[in-house]
């Protein structure tokens, strides 16, 4: 899948939730916010690290638990892991995406960030 398919679905993943927004940061990077709120990152190359990813928020402690689990897969990201964001990488050559994942990991951060009011509209 090209860098910009990876985008386009994870795009389509993010603006499913209700109210959710995109704003382009620093091109190639795209926020998800709702509000002011961000949920969710695409980010390449974040760093210098040369990877892909998608940075999203966790609940307590579940980003280690999911780095240590996976560490190919899940990274701490720079100057947010503290807050509780992990990156699931979406670049690994012998592994495909599994947007399943990908969707829930994504869900999850929205509850976190999200007022209650659209928490409730979330499956």
């Amino acid at each position: 899948m090209t860098r910009r398919a990876t985008l386009d679905r994870l795009t389509e993943i993010c603006l499913a939730l209700p109210e959710a927004t995109s704003h382009d940061g620093h091109p190639p990077h795209r926020a998800y916010r709702i509000g002011k709120k961000h949920f969710a990152w695409y980010v390449e190359n974040e760093h210098a690290d040369g990877r892909v990813g998608v940075i999203v928020r966790a609940a307590p402690g579940e980003n280690a638990e999911l780095v240590s689990s996976d560490g190919e897969r899940f990274g701490m990201p720079k100057y947010v892991a503290h807050r509780g964001w992990v990156t699931y990488f979406l670049d690994l050559d012998d592994r495909p995406v599994d947007w399943d994942e990908v969707r829930e990991l994504v869900t999850d951060s929205y509850r976190i960030q999200a007022p209650k009011r659209l928490t409730r509209l979330v499956d």
